[in-house]
C-alpha cells in the first residue's frame, strides 16, 4: 500500500461533498481530513454524525471542526425565553461523544466573541440576515406577534450585546491494532 501525503491534497482540486452529516454518500475510510465549520450545532444529534465522520475518515485521520457552545446567545435567551432559542452542545459532551466513536486525543478548546449592537433592531437583523434561528424540535411554531416583539425589544435594552461561544475541537482516528495471536502460559505448581 502506498502511503498518501499529508499534503496530497493541496495537489489535487477538491471536491466539494453536499450532504446529510450523519449519512456521507463517502466509502470507508476514504479521507484523510474531515473540516466541520459551523456545522454541528445544526444537527438534533450530533453523536450520529460524528459516527459518520469517524466511518469515512481513513486510519490516521483528523478530524477538526468548530461549532457554537451553550453560551450563544445567551442574552436573546434570557430575553426572549429558553424554547425560543436554539440549544447548543457543551464542548466537555462534544469531546466525550468523540472519545465514544473511537477517536483518539481529542483536543476541545473554545473563546467567547461578545457583539455590541446599537440597538435591538440591528442584533435581530444581524441574526435573521445571517440564518441563525432555532432549530430546536420544541420550539414555538407559531407567530409570536407584535407583542412579544416589543417585549423582545424592551428586554434587550438599548444597547443589546450578543455572545457567542466558539468551540474548537479535532481528534485523530486510530489506525486498528494488529492482534497479537494468542500465547499459552503454563504454571506448575511446587510443592515442598
Amino acid at each position: 500500500m502506498q502511503r498518501r501525503s499529508c499534503f496530497g491534497w493541496f495537489q489535487k482540486r477538491p471536491l466539494p461533498v453536499c450532504a446529510d452529516l450523519a449519512a456521507l454518500p463517502l466509502a470507508a475510510d476514504s479521507i484523510d481530513l474531515a473540516w466541520s465549520n459551523m456545522a454541528l450545532h445544526w444537527i438534533a444529534e450530533p453523536l450520529a454524525a460524528l459516527r459518520e465522520l469517524h466511518r469515512v475518515l481513513a486510519p490516521e485521520g483528523l478530524l477538526m471542526f468548530s461549532t457554537l457552545g451553550p453560551d450563544t446567545l445567551k442574552e436573546l435567551r434570557a430575553a426572549a425565553g429558553e424554547p425560543r432559542v436554539h440549544a447548543f452542545v457543551d464542548m466537555h459532551d462534544l469531546g466525550d461523544m468523540l472519545v465514544a466513536c473511537g477517536f483518539s486525543a481529542p483536543v476541545m478548546d473554545m473563546e467567547t466573541l461578545q457583539i455590541a449592537y446599537r440597538g435591538p433592531d440591528q442584533l435581530l437583523d444581524d441574526l435573521r440576515r445571517s440564518g441563525q434561528t432555532s432549530a430546536r424540535v420544541d420550539r414555538p411554531r407559531g407567530l409570536a406577534g407584535r407583542r412579544f416583539l416589543q417585549g423582545l425589544r424592551v428586554s434587550l435594552g438599548d444597547a443589546p450585546r450578543a455572545s457567542f461561544e466558539i468551540v474548537y475541537g479535532h481528534a485523530w482516528k486510530v489506525a486498528p491494532r494488529a492482534v497479537e495471536a494468542a500465547k499459552t502460559i503454563r504454571f506448575q505448581r511446587r510443592i515442598s
